[in-house]
């Protein structure tokens, strides 16, 4: 069955389109802000008649071209269009009440990864307060998300927000941005006027799982490369914390992680003894990398390439938290002195004097566990299965699909 994602319903009816006659209406879009047929959102929205006063771009831009992370976007004014396009990753993370004023209606057509540190899903965050705070609508065009509906990974702690931790969500959340935007409204009890656009014919556990197997994968972020990474993304990312490279200045960022100074078969040998019960549904492959830039930059690193696809994907078996973990356990069963870890001075996401995976993980639960040589596999689980299942439980009503 075909899946229509919420910009293209919007675009295919006329009545769904009807409250937004009259209305100013801004975009909170990035490149994967597309059509079925490709057509970037602004266009497709523009030709549709409606009045597209203002565009919004995340972090990464509107254009996406900031390849690496933490790089800001200006503002500036649509070439063809003329409007403005204001950055919500530069001088401001959250609307400014300058640019609120722009618009009636925002619609938010975000690509997201399913990943609680994906930074799109804090974005929808700020945009909804900001929304309840002017008295503006914020209307959420569905979009797949490409990990599925499994759960995976401990709660950030309270304390531990960030733009990377919105609120106490587990690491892998399960939701589309719709979903996730009526969790926001509930647990911080907004008022504000929501609607999603909801996708047709979604089956989360159709083919694919997760992302329907005839549409394009636009990257939403440079180093989104394809669905293997959306599906490692949930484990890799924590490697952003670590000495390891997560294989960023190479053509397959977030699918592997490695060093110089490690052996990747030993690497992998040591998680299959520790937890094999942690790798299924992937296949860990031993590979050599170089990156042309960021950390080991024109070193030759052995790593590990998690594959979440081909004949060993299992979208139930698969834990990529539990399996990056298990990469960092390894190593520092092999490696006992070996400096996994960013040290403070490394200030991710402009955090002050915290590590950047205790940051990542919202709190410092699975570091303790890596650094501890008694803790084992049944110890991360016992963290990790009680806030799975209680994040479970509180979704079950707000999922659409």
């Amino acid at each position: 069955m075909t899946v229509h994602f919420g910009i293209d319903r919007l675009l295919a009816h006329p009545a769904l389109r009807k409250p937004l006659e009259g209305k100013r209406v801004a975009l909170l879009a990035h490149p994967a802000s597309v059509t079925a047929d490709l057509a970037h959102s602004i266009d497709a929205l523009v030709a549709s008649g409606l009045d597209i006063t203002a565009v919004f771009g995340p972090q990464h831009g509107v254009r996406g071209d900031l390849q690496d992370n933490m790089m800001e976007s200006p503002d500036f004014t649509d070439p063809i269009y003329g409007m403005p396009v204001f950055s919500l990753y530069g001088e401001v993370r959250r609307p400014s009440g300058q640019s609120m004023h722009t618009f009636d209606v925002m619609l938010v057509d975000l690509q997201d990864l399913g990943c609680r540190i994906y930074t799109y899903v804090t974005t929808l965050l700020y945009v909804l307060e900001a929304a309840a705070q002017h008295g503006k609508a914020v209307w959420v065009l569905d979009r797949p998300n490409p990990a599925g509906r499994p759960v995976e990974g401990t709660r950030l702690l309270p304390g531990w927000e960030s733009f990377v931790g919105a609120g106490p969500m587990v690491m892998r959340h399960g939701l589309t941005m719709g979903e996730m935007g009526h969790w926001f409204i509930r647990h911080f009890g907004l008022d504000v006027d929501y609607r999603v656009i909801e996708m047709e014919g979604w089956e989360p556990k159709g083919p694919g799982f997760g992302w329907p197997t005839d549409r394009a994968w636009i990257n939403p972020s440079p180093n989104a490369a394809n669905v293997n990474m959306a599906r490692a993304y949930a484990g890799t990312v924590m490697v952003e914390g670590a000495t390891l490279s997560e294989g960023r200045g190479t053509t397959r960022p977030l699918e592997l992680f490695g060093a110089p100074d490690i052996d990747a078969k030993a690497v992998i040998a040591e998680m299959q003894r520790l937890a094999p019960q942690w790798l299924g549904g992937c296949k860990l492959r031993d590979i050599w990398f170089q990156p042309t830039f960021h950390k080991h930059v024109g070193q030759l690193n052995s790593g590990v390439h998690i594959h979440a696809d081909g004949p060993w994907y299992d979208d139930d078996a698969f834990q990529p938290w539990r399996v990056q973990a298990l990469g960092f356990k390894a190593i520092r069963s092999l490696y006992p002195d070996y400096p996994i870890w960013r040290g403070k001075d490394f200030k991710y996401e402009y955090t002050d004097d915290v590590l950047a995976i205790d940051v990542i993980n919202g709190g410092p639960a699975l570091r303790d566990w890596v650094d501890d040589a008694g803790a084992d596999a049944g110890d991360l689980d016992a963290l990790a299965s009680p806030d799975e299942a209680g994040w479970r439980a509180e979704i079950a009503d707000l999922l659409i699909y």
